[in-house]
């Protein structure tokens, strides 16, 4: 599996590329295929993972498998509220 772990400090599980900003997801997106994304919601200081969340629908580029690892629950809610309705879903 090709997957897209999104998060400042945690790091990415074995086999997965790991991008500490919402710059370096857009970029990965950008340039290759995931199979599978992980988000967090607070990459540190005023960024988050809305700008890749917004870049995926406006682009038609999420991957199959989505899903939210953030400990935030305001983000978790908009974070999955956006998947399912403009992705394929959270898992």
């Amino acid at each position: 599996m090709s997957g897209l772990w999104v998060d400042d400090l945690r790091p990415a599980p074995p086999g997965w590329t790991w991008a500490k900003s919402s710059e370096e997801a857009i970029a990965l997106l950008r340039d290759g295929e995931f199979t599978a994304i992980s988000l967090d919601h607070d990459l540190g200081g005023d960024d988050t993972t809305r700008p890749v969340v917004l870049w995926l629908c406006e682009n038609d580029r999420w991957p199959p498998e989505v899903g939210v690892h953030t400990a935030n629950p305001v983000g978790r809610e908009w974070l999955t509220g956006m998947a399912r309705r403009y992705g394929p879903g959270v898992r």
